[in-house]
């Protein structure tokens, strides 16, 4: 499978019994939508909720962080997910958080995954069809996790590369927050940006339609901060959730994925012990 799919792949391969369908929107809480009643009310027709605050470390005040390998599995088996199974993500935005569903899978073994390309958004404007109300139950699944560490970045992981540089840290987060120049969303989250990091807005890397921009421009955006075909990258946002739309685009552009810092600016800001820049 690629990394990402069209609406006319996912049209065609509805009726595949091996393919599941996930929406795996995420709403901030200041815009005031629930994701999960959103997707109640008109969904792709056989899709399933995938909630990213349930397949996540319930152990931690940080959200949606990355769950143990057993919880992951328990839940994706649960979901009717199997290691043979066929997997897209998409979400009612368009690409902003079906990349957090897709990576969830790809840091636990699981290849045969993508996002759809546009998401609802271009699947409405296509005139497909949706379905309101709840899915049915799947039957559930043998899911076996097997945890790819080095796609993930944990606080010591980060605190080393500051002084060492030996990745480049890839910031989704709109350059009014990168620079500082407007108060974070969060309460109590300091302003700025990891020393070193380069700011690419995950926007930048959208067509007005919502979809991934075409490879070649994705190339350019990335060579533009820094990746070449060979630069160790990590992917950064607010919380784990946009950086994977970095972390699509290199795959859809054919660069080293690299790794994930999980807790993202979520953890950096709220910490007294690390360097922050805001030039």
């Amino acid at each position: 499978m690629t990394d990402v799919v069209e609406t006319t792949w996912l049209a065609a391969h509805l009726s595949d019994p091996h393919l599941i369908v996930f929406d795996a929107t995420y709403y901030m809480p200041a815009e005031g939508k629930n994701a999960a009643a959103q997707f109640v009310s008109g969904h792709i027709p056989g899709a399933s909720f995938f909630d990213i605050d349930l397949f996540a470390d319930p152990e931690t005040d940080l959200p949606h962080m990355v769950p143990s390998p057993g919880r992951f599995a328990r839940l994706a088996g649960a979901a009717g997910v199997s290691n043979e199974s066929m997997v897209v993500f998409y979400d009612q935005k368009g690409i902003y958080s079906a990349g957090r569903g897709w990576w969830l899978m790809r840091l636990f073994g699981h290849d045969r995954v993508a996002v759809l390309d546009g998401g609802l958004p271009k699947w409405l404007a296509e005139g497909r069809p949706v379905e309101s109300g709840a899915p049915p139950v799947r039957e559930k699944a043998v899911f076996t996790a097997s945890l790819r560490g080095q796609m993930v970045r944990g606080i010591g992981d980060m605190l080393a590369n500051v002084g060492s540089s030996r990745e480049l840290v890839l910031d989704a987060r709109a350059a009014p927050r990168f620079e500082a120049r407007v108060p974070e969303p969060r309460p109590g989250l300091a302003a700025g940006h990891i020393p070193g990091s380069r700011n690419v807005p995950f926007t930048e890397l959208l067509n007005p339609d919502l979809t991934l921009r075409d490879p070649a421009e994705l190339r350019a955006r990335f060579a533009a901060a820094g990746v070449g075909a060979d630069t160790a990258v990590v992917t950064s946002c607010g919380s784990g959730v946009t950086a994977t739309v970095l972390s699509l685009a290199l795959a859809h552009a054919g660069l080293p994925v690299g790794a994930v810092y999980d807790g993202s600016w979520t953890e950096w800001g709220l910490r007294a012990d690390t360097p922050k820049e805001t030039a």
